[in-house]
């Protein structure tokens, strides 16, 4: 953690908040990094059920990265040092065992909207503002806004943000599929955290499997998927268990296909 990205943990729900509102939230490396480590601190807690991610700050969830940290940098230092490591951490948070809820409070522009499609599930505020600037800077989206992206809303909506630099309001993205839910007059933080705790009022094991096998469907994750369910459900016969025990005892196994 850094005083850039901040971990709170109430019950089962975890909040995770992008805390650089100066700056809209932009990305460093430090917090992309920071990102990694509370990804990993969070996929080991078996207490955590759920994860919010929001931005602090009424102005902006995240507008990417940030470009006075970049802008300078050789071509193969741009790939090695936030393409590559953006897409690692950005993996890594698709990934995470619980179901990610990305609270979007304001503007969700390039990296930061890439960001937001690597959770699960995205509530937004009245006031958000979603879009794809990378090419009025002669640059292109670099965090899988072109990939992960595509898969969520389509190579068409894509190209309309990514071609034209235009931004979809809140109730745009919601029609798009993009957004899940657009808070009302609860406000966005309350609707997240009802969001997050429908999902962990459901049975955890089946609700992580689930988001395994539906991230398994478009190909993200297929192997470690489908290796994990088999060891699980052969770790838990009869013969698992006898064979663990001749290993002890050092003698043959007499193995029953149960």
């Amino acid at each position: 953690m850094t005083e850039h990205v901040l971990l709170a943990i109430d019950d089962a729900v975890a909040t995770v908040t992008l805390n650089r509102p100066e700056k809209l939230n932009a990305l460093t490396m430090d917090m992309i990094d920071a990102l990694s480590a509370v990804a990993m601190q969070l996929d080991a807690d078996r207490a955590v059920r759920c994860v919010i991610l929001t931005g602090a700050g009424e102005r902006a969830f995240c507008v990417g990265a940030d470009i006075n940290a970049w802008s300078a940098l050789e071509a193969l230092d741009m790939w090695r040092m936030w393409t590559k490591r953006g897409h690692q951490v950005f993996d890594q948070w698709a990934q995470l065992r619980q179901p990610v809820i990305a609270a979007v409070n304001g503007h969700a522009l390039g990296g930061g909207l890439e960001l937001a499609a690597a959770a699960d599930l995205r509530v937004a505020s009245a006031a958000a503002q979603f879009g794809l600037p990378e090419a009025s800077i002669a640059t292109v989206p670099g965090w899988s806004g072109t990939q992960r992206l595509t898969g969520i809303v389509g190579p068409s909506r894509v190209k309309y943000l990514a071609l034209t630099g235009r931004r979809l309001s809140a109730d745009e993205a919601w029609r798009a599929g993009l957004v899940h839910e657009v808070a009302g007059d609860e406000g966005l933080m309350p609707a997240a955290l009802r969001l997050a705790r429908d999902i962990c009022s459901m049975a955890p094991v089946s609700v992580q499997l689930v988001k395994q096998l539906i991230n398994a469907s478009s190909g993200a994750g297929m192997a470690s998927a489908l290796e994990g369910m088999a060891g699980a459900l052969a770790g838990s016969t009869q013969d698992a268990r006898e064979g663990l025990a001749s290993f002890r005892e050092r003698r043959p196994p007499r193995y029953q296909g149960s």
